[in-house]
């Protein structure tokens, strides 16, 4: 169920969603820069079964999004497979190369409200993301992340079934 009334949503034919998924209102979902346009990968963005994207939240995919099952997001999560380049000085942003990097994020993870999921990131299975927290590199499965950038703070030992501070 996507609620009433998304913010954007276009090139649906390359987004795939689950079974039993409610997509809050305010939500950009979108593959690729401009409606209309081909993209290279089908699907784009896939959403699996059972996931929650809270309101106000954007996933703009270019590449690859992949989100698991049985994922949850806060409200005005943003997550997306592209990013700006800044590597000549004397051009505007606008004419930099845009580099796009897939993003994994694993089955039963929580991101919290306000995080960021930046292009190349692979979260884990079972992982709690904190509120405001900005995901720049991989995090393990059975984790805990906060802050920018986001650190994981504590990790289930799967050996000795308990968890770890780090």
């Amino acid at each position: 169920m996507i609620m009433w009334k998304p913010t954007t949503i276009f090139n649906e034919q390359y987004i795939h969603i689950g079974d039993d998924v409610l997509i809050g209102p305010g939500v950009a979902l979108s593959a690729g820069m401009v409606p209309g346009q081909e993209c290279l990968m089908n699907p784009v963005v896939s959403i699996g079964d059972r996931c929650l994207i809270g309101r106000g939240s954007g996933i703009v995919g270019h590449f690859s999004i992949s989100i698991g099952n049985d994922v949850w997001t806060g409200h005005h999560v943003y997550i997306t497979d592209q990013n700006h380049g800044y590597e000549d000085v004397s051009l505007p942003i606008s004419k930099q190369s845009q580099p796009e990097r897939a993003v994994v994020i694993g089955d039963g993870s929580w991101l919290g409200h306000g995080s960021v999921v930046l292009p190349g990131v692979t979260i884990g299975r079972h992982v709690v993301i904190g509120a405001n927290s900005v995901v720049t590199k991989d995090i393990p499965d059975f984790s805990v992340a906060v802050g920018v950038p986001a650190k994981v703070v504590r990790q289930f030992d799967e050996t000795r079934q308990e968890w770890i501070q780090i």
